[in-house]
């Protein structure tokens, strides 16, 4: 167990915090079609979307919306052609920012972004700059208080890698291959939590509190952005 002030720490408390703004089907929409995108539009079959679409229910999302997600995602929308990208660069301090694309206008999308990134602290890399940072991996966060020791010790049987502890959430890491059983066992306890395959970085650089919020609001600006599927970056604040 270790506890560690991470980007994904920031993620979760973003994610309250955008709810809380009315921006949450925005949010969950491109879960929805990021999960579609990397494992298949069928719920039964995918974990991560099962979990992005209960949590869309929950949030009194339109089922409509919900059905144009995963198709966006699986490139089912009829008359649209969605590619999906990678942009990688850096941003305040030089820490590593890493997105991911899902555009019908490649030609349109790009100059956009790096725009938003110049004029907020950021820039563009080159492909592969900083992808060689990240690794992809099952991540499932969960309140600690919901899970005991005997259940604890029953999901690293089931493959865990690592558990990250911090503001009484657990962070779980596993392969992706691994991900699936320990969703379903966390489901047959009908535990609630929040599960998705995201990268996640295998070093991390310490920013101080002015370049963490300088980099906060340049990712948050990047989320805005209807193209933008997910971000990455490998910064912790000091």
């Amino acid at each position: 167990m270790s506890g560690h002030s991470k980007w994904s720490t920031i993620k979760r408390k973003k994610g309250a915090a955008d709810a809380k703004r009315g921006i949450a089907f925005t949010r969950i929409s491109k879960d929805i079609t990021l999960a579609a995108r990397e494992l298949g539009g069928n719920p039964d079959m995918n974990p991560a979307l099962r979990l992005a679409i209960k949590k869309a229910k929950v949030s009194n999302m339109p089922v409509s919306n919900i059905d144009r997600a995963i198709k966006k995602g699986t490139g089912d929308l009829p008359g649209v052609t969605y590619e999906d990208y990678i942009y990688e660069g850096y941003g305040p301090g030089g820490i590593a920012i890493l997105m991911e694309i899902l555009t019908d206008n490649k030609n349109r999308t790009l100059p956009e972004i790096r725009s938003l990134m110049t004029k907020n602290g950021g820039s563009l890399g080159e492909s592969g700059c900083v992808s060689w940072i990240f690794e992809k991996k099952g991540i499932i966060t969960i309140n600690a208080e919901l899970l005991n020791e005997d259940e604890m010790l029953e999901i690293f049987d089931l493959g865990v890698e690592d558990v990250l502890t911090e503001d009484d959430f657990h962070e779980i890491l596993t392969s992706p291959e691994n991900f699936n059983d320990i969703s379903n066992y966390l489901e047959n306890k009908n535990l609630i939590f929040d599960g998705k395959i995201s990268l996640t970085p295998q070093n991390t650089i310490k920013i101080n509190s002015d370049l963490g919020d300088r980099a906060i609001n340049l990712i948050s600006i990047l989320e805005n952005h209807e193209d933008v599927q997910n971000i990455h970056s490998n910064f912790e604040i000091e």
